[in-house]
């Protein structure tokens, strides 16, 4: 069964349509970048896929069911996590935070719940930042607490909107990391400006601008050229393969290849 089937989807908030006949299919393990311009509806379509919207016109399921009845299977790491670095709050006690719908209010948590947490600390590296107050970590590691943190629940779905915009290029690449690891395991979307770093991790992209354009790139040697110091994939390509508007960055460079393959 797919993870996720969107069909002919269609948005608007009030008269202002947001999103335009979106058809999406998410399958078991992919690894999809959701890239796009700011307000282009990138984040709305994961409200839709969250259960948080209703669609205007088609259709959206998750597991062959409404995303509502299937919220219990995903994870979800918004771009804003809402912890306040001040409070002096320990990083266990974030972490079990992700069963605050399963949390006795008058018991607190039980010992399996606290196994969970720390079993999904040592998924992302962090077992042995427990006990340390979540101010006290790099934005890197806060990160990786908020990952273990969706993970809590089991999840099948990891969903995560901008997960590195205030990290630097080799915690971004951390992040990365760690996603593509899990991803041995879970179906992970991720909603990204980071482009050519998500690329090299990515089986699906999708660009998301009122409409959506798909496109698969597992097979990054067939799809892109690499360039640079780094061998980085070129973005610009993938904005091209995607029909999207391209920025001007490696365009000479992106033009002359794709001549040349004519």
């Amino acid at each position: 069964m797919d993870v996720i089937e969107i069909d002919n989807l269609s948005f608007a908030y009030d008269k202002d349509i947001i999103l335009e006949n979106i058809n999406l299919t998410v399958e078991p393990l992919d690894f999809l970048a959701i890239i796009g311009p700011n307000g282009g509806g990138k984040s709305t379509l994961l409200k839709l896929i969250l259960g948080q919207l209703t669609p205007k016109s088609g259709t959206i399921k998750v597991f062959g069911d409404s995303p509502k009845n299937q919220l219990s299977n995903i994870g979800y790491v918004p771009q804003n996590t809402n912890v306040n670095t001040d409070f002096p709050i320990k990083v266990i006690e974030v972490v079990l935070m992700g069963h605050i719908g399963e949390k006795r209010p008058l018991f607190g948590y039980g010992k399996d719940e606290i196994a969970c947490a720390k079993g999904a600390l040592a998924q992302v590296g962090m077992e042995e930042y427990a006990n340390v107050r979540i101010g006290d970590l790099s934005g890197g590691q806060r990160q990786r607490v908020m990952i273990a943190r969706a993970l809590c629940a089991h999840p099948k779905i990891l969903i995560l909107d901008e997960p590195t915009s205030s990290i630097d290029t080799k915690g971004q690449k951390e992040i990365y990391s760690l996603l593509k690891k899990l991803n041995e395991q879970i179906t992970v979307i991720v909603v990204s400006h980071d482009i050519s770093v998500i690329l090299e991790y990515a089986n699906k992209a999708a660009y998301v601008n009122r409409h959506l354009a798909f496109h698969d790139i597992s097979d990054k040697s067939a799809v892109f050229h690499t360039h640079g110091e780094d061998e980085h994939f070129c973005e610009v390509e993938l904005l091209q393969l995607l029909g999207a508007e391209s920025c001007n960055t490696c365009a000479q460079e992106t033009n002359a290849v794709w001549r040349e393959k004519k």
